[in-house]
């Protein structure tokens, strides 16, 4: 009992410096992941898109291979039972959310391709629901229409006749597209392998992502050869393997082993916050009224969709 009183006078300092670990650890791993985004419209289609995504995830898929190697060695990772798996998730997670964003770039925001990939928790559950994996209650429904009211009004510019005309909202829409991909990657990833490491899993997520990207990333470099090897889309091909990519990826991982998967979401809510800001900082496109209404309305969707 004597020990009590010098234990307790050391675990106060210590849970708060976890707690500014953690809140450090959030916000830099949301900026990594917002960063992809704003270099999405930062290029705006100055660089091919799966040239970028081609060489994005195979930066990442050989900066991660020794977890795969290790994994598949230590029998965690059995190729032969998980081989599908693998390439559907690095078709959904990866091919579809690497190139389509690029493109969409073109002509959307940085913090539209954000609002509208917060929605992924919100498409996994209705999926999860539809499968029979889940069941939805009422404050979940809630949660739903209010976050698809939101990706509405952001997507429609607050005009419904926005999403009749077919140039308007065409790189939203391409987004939405990715979103999906991306939500059917967070339910199959899931069930790659679990019993490996994220790093481990997300390489070959990664190689595979990089293989679906390769075929269109060499029609762009038999067209245009001069835009897929120069200085810039270099620059551009280091920065998305690392930033959004490597350090992300193992940021992400580190905080899941650090304080657990239910602390480590909070990212979502983390990262449309840090696109509009860097959106603002970088590309000078600050937040208008219209985003800050339909971020509400996903983010607070979202985080009801998530009560049980």
């Amino acid at each position: 009992m004597d020990a009590e009183l010098p234990k307790a006078s050391v675990s106060r300092p210590a849970t708060g410096w976890q707690d500014a670990v953690a809140l450090t650890g959030f916000i830099l791993v949301a900026a990594g992941q917002a960063s992809n985004q704003v270099l999405a419209r930062g290029l705006a289609g100055s660089v091919p898109p799966f040239s970028l995504a081609f060489f994005r995830w195979s930066i990442i898929a050989i900066g991660l291979a020794p977890f795969a190697v290790a994994a598949i060695r230590d029998g965690k990772i059995p190729l032969a039972q998980n081989l599908w798996p693998i390439l559907a998730a690095g078709f959904l997670g990866m091919f579809l959310c690497g190139g389509p964003v690029y493109i969409a770039g073109i002509t959307t925001t940085a913090i539209h391709i954000a609002l509208i990939f917060a929605l992924s928790p919100i498409m996994v559950l209705l999926i999860s629901a539809a499968l029979g994996i889940d069941h939805i209650g009422p404050l979940q429904w809630l949660g739903t229409a209010l976050a698809l009211a939101g990706a509405l009004l952001i997507v429609s510019g607050g005009h419904l006749a926005t999403l009749t005309q077919s140039s308007a909202a065409w790189g939203d829409l391409l987004v939405v597209f990715a979103m999906l991909g991306w939500s059917g990657y967070t339910l199959v990833q899931s069930r790659v392998a679990p019993q490996a490491s994220l790093l481990a899993r997300v390489s070959l997520f990664a190689a595979a992502g990089a293989l679906f990207s390769l075929p269109p990333a060499l029609r762009e470099i038999w067209i245009e050869p001069v835009q897929v090897f120069n200085a810039r889309a270099a620059e551009a091909y280091v920065f998305a393997g690392l930033v959004p990519g490597l350090l992300a990826y193992a940021g992400f991982a580190w905080l899941g082993g650090k304080f657990g998967s239910v602390r480590t979401s909070l990212v979502l809510y983390v990262a449309p916050i840090a696109s509009a800001i860097l959106s603002w900082i970088i590309l000078g496109e600050p937040p208008t009224m219209l985003h800050l209404v339909g971020g509400v309305l996903i983010l607070g969707g979202v985080w009801a969709s998530l009560r049980k």
